[in-house]
């Protein structure tokens, strides 16, 4: 019974992600502000924005490697892109970013936060030093960003979009830092979307949940996690692109990830946590 249950929702999510009325044209011209653009999933985000003529501004630590996405997205065929290198871990960088987007793009109408951030060399995983930077990282300069930006998007009707990843709903071992930023991510923007919608604001969001494989970023290889089967980036990053587009409140990629998530929350039991490990706890070899 249970697996013609889990069967008859599998159904239903593909029928319900296949058909979203996805219309490539409504991104053309669409001002967009990236983070986390310089490498993995946040570099095929760019490349699909690009050619699907978006505006773009790009941010990322690595001033080096955004220069490559932008001359990328130019040969894409991208007539408005921009970059600002900003290190999130600084209080005063959100600031600037949001700032110098408004300042190129006039307005925002889409809000795409992806970046991502892991321990400096030689911080203890546990310790409150590692946890506060991680929060800020990973959490806090998500809050700064959105609230810098939302009067914008408010202008706009815009879209939210927040990248997260299965750790923010299934808590794996040796990641409590970073799992308590990404469960605090899921926590604000879920009851952001409420509030939004009590006071009659017309801004979506849609919070975006990837296996760890399309994490393309070795900060998010914590010691101890294994890495979940890679998906592939492109198709990752299209999948976030569609949900945003059609102001969709979540997106799961894997598709499977969110039969995972409904599992654990309706059995809780260890066989049903046996399948979530199953898609966490891949050997490094089969991840590489």
């Amino acid at each position: 019974m249970k697996l013609l249950l889990l069967a008859g929702l599998g159904a239903l999510f593909f029928a319900y992600y296949w058909d979203d009325h996805f219309d490539p044209a409504s991104l053309q011209g669409a001002r967009v502000l990236l983070t986390g653009a310089s490498a993995g999933v946040g570099e095929e985000l760019a490349y699909h924005y690009a050619r699907l003529g978006s505006h773009l501004v790009l941010t990322a630590h690595t001033e080096a490697l955004l220069q490559r996405v932008v001359g990328n997205c130019r040969k894409l065929g991208a007539l408005k892109v921009f970059y600002i290198a900003a290190d999130m871990a600084s209080p005063e960088a959100p600031g600037h970013v949001v700032q110098f987007a408004l300042d190129k793009l006039g307005g925002l109408d889409y809000l795409v936060l992806n970046h991502i951030g892991g321990l400096p060399a030689g911080t203890r995983v546990r310790s409150p030093k590692a946890t506060r930077w991680l929060l800020q990282v990973n959490f806090l300069s998500y809050v700064q960003l959105t609230s810098l930006a939302l009067p914008s998007l408010t202008d706009s009707k815009g879209s939210l979009v927040v990248v997260s990843s299965l750790l923010g709903r299934v808590p794996a071992s040796f990641s409590a830092p970073y799992s308590a930023a990404k469960l605090a991510l899921d926590g604000f923007f879920g009851s952001l979307r409420r509030e939004l919608g009590v006071q009659d604001v017309n801004v979506a969001i849609t919070q975006c949940v990837l296996g760890l494989g399309d994490r393309a970023s070795p900060s998010e290889r914590f010691r101890g996690i294994s890495r979940a089967k890679a998906a592939p980036g492109p198709k990752a990053a299209l999948a976030v692109i569609r949900g945003g587009a059609t102001r969709a409140a979540g997106v799961f990629y894997p598709w499977r990830l969110h039969l995972l998530c409904l599992l654990r929350a309706w059995w809780p039991h260890p066989r049903a946590s046996w399948f979530v490990r199953q898609e966490l706890n891949v050997s490094a070899a089969a991840a590489a």
